[in-house]
């Protein structure tokens, strides 16, 4: 059997933990298509070491909003310092928010590298032809304009949704995925993509908050939308690196 060359890499997860357990999921998968696509049989010692950190972090929209509020860096930059210990060379963070930190998690620990959600996102939809993309996200990513700034270094118009569907949006990823209520999280992510879509047409939906994943593309209303995943994008690029592949 020939040996596959890996290094191994980490995933900052528990934000929340059912998005985490989801991530490494999409990460075995993205292995999978990987080692096919490289001609590599898919056999358990082909996969790279990799370590996952739940961690009870603190809300990151919540963290944006109020500077008194609990913040989340000191735990993830506790998280990190863990996984690169651990010998982790890439780290993926499934949380779009939390990269508001991510910056300042880099600085803190710069032995390992932290992959950029957005800009994975951005590079990915630039490479599939996509110029104009729906934001499907949490409160605290539209505050500081995580996406916005990467899609426009990519040349990517950002559509941002109304006001009415950004509430639709955090109910369902709060009292819906959050909470366990997953048929709640579906009517609302689709109040939301049903609204932007009879607005701007079939436009590209990106579900940038790893809750949104977990219940939108389910819905029967849903089908036949495109729907743009980061964290799955996120898992293929932490797979790149796994391989040396970047």
């Amino acid at each position: 059997m020939t040996h596959v060359a890996s290094r191994t890499v980490g995933i900052l997860a528990g934000m929340g933990p059912a998005a985490g357990a989801d991530f490494a999921r999409l990460f075995v998968l993205a292995c999978e298509d990987w080692l096919r696509a490289h001609g590599h049989a898919v056999v358990d010692q082909a996969y790279p070491a990799h370590w996952m950190a739940q961690l009870p972090i603190a809300d990151r929209t919540r963290a944006l909003a109020d500077p008194q509020a609990p913040q989340p860096l000191a735990a993830l930059a506790q998280g990190l310092a863990q996984l690169a210990g651990l010998g982790a060379r890439a780290v993926a963070m499934p949380c779009n928010t939390a990269h508001a930190w991510h910056a300042a998690l880099q600085r803190q620990v710069p032995q390992v590298e932290l992959l950029h959600m957005p800009q994975e996102t951005a590079a990915e939809l630039r490479r599939r032809g996509l110029d104009r993309v729906a934001l499907l996200a949490t409160e605290g990513s539209y505050r500081i304009g995580l996406y916005e700034q990467a899609f426009a270094a990519q040349g990517i118009a950002c559509v941002l949704p109304g006001e009415a569907a950004r509430q639709w949006l955090m109910e369902g990823i709060y009292g819906g995925v959050k909470a366990g209520d997953l048929v709640l999280a579906q009517q609302r992510f689709v109040q939301a993509g049903a609204q932007l879509r009879a607005q701007h047409g079939d436009i590209a939906l990106a579900m940038a908050c790893t809750e949104i994943p977990l219940a939108l593309p389910q819905a029967p209303e849903a089908q036949g939308w495109t729907l743009v995943d980061p964290t799955a994008i996120l898992a293929a690029s932490l797979a790149r690196r796994a391989y040396a592949d970047s």
